[in-house]
C-alpha cells in the first residue's frame, strides 16, 4: 500500500488529505494519506505534498525540523514525486524572483524561476480557467495570493497557462501548481499525482 504524505506546517492541510482519500477511492488505487511533522515521517511516504500557506514560514519549518534535507534526499536518491501548491510551488524553485523582505530558502528541486504573489494585491483572491496540457480539458482553477513561473529550463516544462502566464510545471515526478487543486472538487490534479507515486518502484 502507498502512502502519500502531506506536510502539516500550514495551509489547506486537511483538504489536501481529503482530496488523496477521495482520489484513492475514485480511482481504486490502495493507499493512505500520513501527515508529515518531522523528518522521521517522510521516509514512510512514497510521495509528498505542499500545500499553500506563507512560502517564508513553510521553508523555515520545514528546514529546522530537517524535513527539508530528508525530502531532497529522497527526490534525489529515489526520484520520489512531490507536488507544491501556491507556496509549495515556490518551494520547490530553484529561483525566487520578488521585492519582499525577507528572503525564502527554497527546497531548490525544479529548474525553474517563480514570482510571489504574482497577480498583485488588487487579485489577490480569483477563480479561473487554466489550460492544462494533455488533460483533455479546461481547469477551474483557485488562486490566492498565487505566484507564477516566471521561466523554466533543462527537463522542467510548463503544463498549466493562465493569462499567459505560467501557473503549472512538471519536472520528472515533481509538480508545481501556482492554484489550490485542493480547494476544488475536481480532483483532476491529486488523480494524476497518484499515477505518479504508483508508478514508483
Amino acid at each position: 500500500m502507498v502512502k502519500v504524505g502531506v506536510i502539516a506546517a500550514q495551509g489547506a492541510i486537511s483538504e489536501h488529505r481529503d482530496a488523496f482519500k477521495k482520489a484513492f477511492k475514485e480511482t481504486g488505487l490502495k493507499g493512505d494519506v500520513v501527515l508529515i511533522r518531522d523528518k522521521k515521517d517522510v521516509s514512510a511516504a512514497d510521495g509528498i505534498a505542499i500545500p499553500g500557506g506563507e512560502s517564508t514560514t513553510i521553508a523555515k519549518y520545514l528546514h529546522r525540523t530537517g524535513i527539508a534535507g530528508e525530502i531532497i534526499k529522497k527526490v534525489t536518491n529515489e526520484n520520489m514525486p512531490v507536488m507544491g501548491t501556491c507556496a509549495g510551488c515556490v518551494l520547490l524553485a530553484k529561483e525566487i524572483i520578488d521585492d519582499q523582505s525577507e528572503k525564502v530558502n527554497p527546497l531548490s528541486l525544479m529548474n525553474m524561476s517563480v514570482k510571489r504573489n504574482a497577480f498583485g494585491r488588487q487579485r489577490e483572491s480569483f477563480e479561473a480557467t487554466v489550460n492544462v496540457e494533455g488533460f483533455g480539458k479546461p481547469y477551474h482553477a483557485v488562486f490566492i495570493r498565487a505566484p507564477t513561473i516566471t521561466k523554466t529550463w533543462g527537463n522542467c516544462k510548463p503544463i498549466a497557462v493562465f493569462e499567459n502566464k505560467i501557473v503549472g510545471a512538471q519536472q520528472d515526478n515533481l509538480l508545481a501548481l501556482s492554484f489550490h487543486p485542493e480547494l476544488t472538487s475536481d480532483l483532476m490534479f491529486h488523480k494524476y499525482f497518484l499515477k505518479l507515486v504508483i508508478k514508483q518502484p
